[in-house]
């Protein structure tokens, strides 16, 4: 049997995992994303997935070691966590009535191979218009502060978003089309 290890403890890409019926255990890669510099949004996203899940990849024997990371952005702009409320009400009021990308980089490394597979994925997003007392409510829920962009669109943030153009859980956290794809190729699923 194939061993499968996420190198996250994220709530979002675990239950996403489990939501497929995959079995997998959890490691954290003890990346600080702060070090990591890059002005190209898919670059920034494939190179963090890629150092978590080498970080993570170095501690195991075996398995398949899948990466990730997301970003919210607005041409070049990237929009990581907010750092407080106040973060997170600069950063909707920037995502007000526009359309937004979410991209994640995915690396999955196959220890029994030796094969690495490295991707970034995007979503458009359409914010509907959005005024200070909905900010304000939205931001008071608690939900923001932990999200790329500062919303959830799998929760209370739903109400933020006029559309979307893509993989709706690439904006929750986790392409999961594109990582059973490779894990398919790779012989996980």
């Amino acid at each position: 049997m194939v061993k499968l290890v996420l190198a996250s403890e994220s709530p979002r890409r675990t239950g996403l995992l489990r939501q497929i019926g995959l079995v997998f255990d959890m490691v954290p890669s003890g990346v600080d994303e702060q070090e990591v510099q890059c002005a190209n949004p898919k670059s920034y996203v494939k190179k963090l997935a890629k150092l978590k899940s080498r970080a993570v990849a170095k501690k195991m024997d075996e398995g398949i070691i899948i990466g990730a990371d997301t970003v919210v952005c607005v041409g070049k702009k990237i929009f990581g966590k907010p750092k407080d409320k106040e973060d997170a009400v600069r950063m909707l009021k920037e995502l007000d009535g526009k359309v937004h990308e979410v991209i994640s980089g995915l690396c999955i490394i196959n220890k029994y191979s030796g094969e690495v597979v490295t991707k970034a994925v995007t979503t458009k997003v359409k914010f509907r218009t959005l005024n200070d007392e909905l900010i304000n409510w939205y931001v008071g829920t608690g939900e923001p502060l932990d999200k790329a962009g500062g919303y959830g669109i799998q929760g209370k943030g739903a109400i933020l978003v006029e559309w979307i153009k893509g993989d709706y859980f690439n904006v929750v956290g986790l392409p999961l089309a594109t990582l059973s794809m490779v894990l398919e190729k790779m012989g996980a699923l």
